[in-house]
């Protein structure tokens, strides 16, 4: 079947164009957003990608089925002409997935505001150090597994990234509606999203309606510090196991220490020693996400005796590519490039890298691109996160003239009120002017070390790579 993807550089749409590559589809699409390292894995796997949208290019192709990616909306030209020609069936992502991989496996839905990724790649690695096949679907470009997207045997289990988004402008309900769950697990829960969802108890409905659908012979993961998870209330259709730091957690992580060198932690099952780990990742959140994996593993493969899982493994675990990667190392400075776009996401990778580089000069550069972080409603939230920095670069907002003026998020506002607080602010009007200030205002202190980190969902108009190789050039 020829299959053609609608927005297939997303980091989701382009691991299930791998999927259905691997499952011996013929497949192709396009996409605005052609960059790295998403366009890189596609190209290497022989798929086609189409720079910017051709209704008469897709009626010449003639695929099978289009699948929309939920980035599409109503003027794309290719959107324009399925419905008016109607001469192609299409579909969802979350829908194309259901039908052709997930509706007869055991499937694992990795769900929450932060975390998913890194959980859904830990999940997956484990099963696979345990001797499993599984299946598994990441929103990200993984370094452990190896690949993004893998079909498993038919058998395995599979593990899915659970977004809450919607899945295309067609169908409003949330993706991991699709997704079949036999282990939910339900790392954390926020207000984002703002604009599909009209406040928290909006999205709470959603991962209520998610709860309904475990069996009950699965199981629900649940972060047992989050009080917004805890109101969701009891699931009294199926199992659940609690996960976290506090009381009353049948999963208990404790002792999480963090050195220049690494982090570490131990874990306990119902009272029971399970694992000490010692390993790179970066911060709680981190060891959080591997306790969420490792219970979500240990109960899919091994119900009668979850602490029996080993997990050694994790100690070779190397993370996702853009979550907190390290893009240079010297002496005197250290780039990172972050996945972050959420005020707690940014704060706590603030707060691991303060405890990874004590002494160091911290520098966070900010691009306000999601849909929620483009708003006003969030920068109180965003300041207090970047005001842990000892300066901030915040770029223009992303697609700035899509959102009204007065609802706008304001990087001048934010700059003055760090300032208020004793940090450094700087903007700029383009994202190319925010670099050359960087590289003329960052000169690396060899006495205590400069820590340099950017945050943002998007390329961030290649200013990244930008600032490596000035800093990678001798003066």
């Amino acid at each position: 079947m020829k299959i053609y993807f609608l927005g297939i550089c997303g980091t989701a749409m382009g691991n299930a164009a791998l999927l259905a590559r691997a499952a011996g589809h013929e497949v192709s699409g396009a996409d605005t957003g052609v960059y790295p390292p998403m366009s890189t894995v596609l190209a290497e796997a022989g798929i086609t990608v189409h720079a910017g949208y051709d209704a008469d290019r897709l009626a010449r192709l003639a695929p099978d089925l289009v699948v929309v990616g939920n980035a599409m909306s109503r003027g794309n030209p290719e959107v324009e002409w399925l419905l008016e020609a109607r001469a192609l069936p299409f579909t969802s992502l979350p829908a194309l997935l259901h039908d052709t991989v997930l509706r007869l496996r055991r499937n694992v839905v990795v769900c929450g505001t932060h975390g998913k990724t890194t959980t859904t790649a830990l999940c997956a690695f484990l099963l696979r150090a345990a001797g499993a096949d599984p299946g598994f679907l990441i929103g990200g470009v993984p370094q452990d597994p190896p690949t993004g997207s893998h079909l498993g045997q038919p058998a395995a289990p599979f593990v899915i990234e659970g977004d809450e988004y919607d899945s295309a402008f067609f169908d409003k309900r949330s993706k991991f509606i699709h997704y079949a769950p036999h282990v939910a697990v339900l790392n954390n829960l926020e207000f984002d999203h703002a604009d599909i969802f009209r406040d928290l108890a909006d999205i709470q409905r959603s991962f209520m309606h998610l709860t309904r659908l475990v069996p009950r012979n699965g199981w629900i993961v649940l972060n047992g510090d989050d009080p917004n998870l805890a109101a969701l209330g009891p699931t009294p259709w199926t199992r659940q196991v609690r996960v976290g730091c506090g009381p009353g957690n049948d999963v208990l992580l404790a002792d999480f220490a963090e050195t220049p060198s690494g982090a570490s932690f131990r874990l306990a099952w119902r009272g029971r020693p399970w694992a000490r780990v010692e390993w790179g990742l970066s911060g709680e959140f981190n060891a959080r996400n591997a306790a969420m994996a490792a219970t979500a593993a240990a109960l899919t493969l091994r119900p009668e005796d979850p602490a029996g899982l080993d997990l050694r493994a994790l100690a070779t675990f190397r993370g996702v590519r853009r979550r907190q990667e390290v893009r240079l190392a010297t002496a005197v400075l250290t780039v990172i490039e972050d996945f972050g776009h959420h005020p707690t996401a940014l704060g706590a990778t603030l707060d691991s890298l303060r405890a990874r580089h004590p002494g160091a000069r911290l520098t966070a550069v900010f691009e306000a691109r999601s849909n929620t972080a483009r708003l006003k409603q969030m920068q109180p939230a965003f300041t207090a996160a970047l005001a842990k920095a000892d300066a901030a670069f915040i770029g223009p907002v992303s697609r700035a003239e899509r959102v009204p003026a007065a609802e706008r998020f304001a990087p001048e506002e934010v700059v003055a009120d760090l300032v208020a607080r004793g940090r450094a602010g700087v903007t700029a009007p383009t994202n190319a002017e925010l670099l050359a200030r960087l590289i003329a205002i960052v000169r690396p202190d060899p006495a205590r070390g400069d820590v340099v980190v950017f945050f943002t969902n998007g390329s961030f108009d290649g200013i990244i790579d930008g600032f490596v190789a000035s800093a990678r050039r001798p003066d």
